[in-house]
């Protein structure tokens, strides 16, 4: 017979839905992640494609391994992610000036252009969950993610 303990019943699964931080986190993600999917569509870019574009303009040039670090993202995860950016020609991967063997990441001026589409766009959608959540709420909420970030990334 097996132990009952290793079986999640209704009631556990249940537990585990309100309370599992990587569940609920992963369905806050999915819902605020269609939201901004619906508000950038016009720009012609992804929520996804738009965070890489605003961290590469902000860090930039940088190198693909500090900035999958920044990110908190597997370098691989991180490098398939740039290649339709790097396609549509929005960023551009270039050899490293400190060390030829590694590579950066530099925003172009296309990329800049799509990021001034996108921007208006993304203020709209910061509005509209600003409106929702409240100022302090909405802040408080980045503060707590930054803290969870903290808290579950090992170096």
């Amino acid at each position: 017979m097996k132990n009952k303990k290793s079986i999640c019943d209704l009631e556990q699964c249940q537990e585990i839905g309100q309370t599992c931080a990587v569940f609920n986190l992963r369905k806050a993600s999915r819902a605020i992640t269609q939201l901004y999917e619906e508000m950038l569509r016009p720009s012609g870019i992804l929520p996804t494609q738009f965070t890489l574009l605003v961290a590469v303009r902000g860090m930039g040039p940088i190198a693909i391994s500090k900035l999958a670090d920044q990110l908190v993202m597997d370098r691989t995860t991180l490098t398939r992610n740039l290649k339709p950016l790097e396609r549509d020609g929005l960023l551009r991967v270039i050899p490293g000036m400190q060390d030829q063997r590694s590579r950066e990441v530099k925003v172009t001026q296309k990329g800049i252009n799509q990021l001034g589409i996108a921007l208006p766009l993304w203020r709209d959608a910061q509005r509209k969950i600003r409106k929702a959540l409240g100022d302090s709420r909405l802040d408080r909420m980045l503060d707590d993610l930054s803290a969870v970030v903290e808290a579950a990334y090992i170096h």
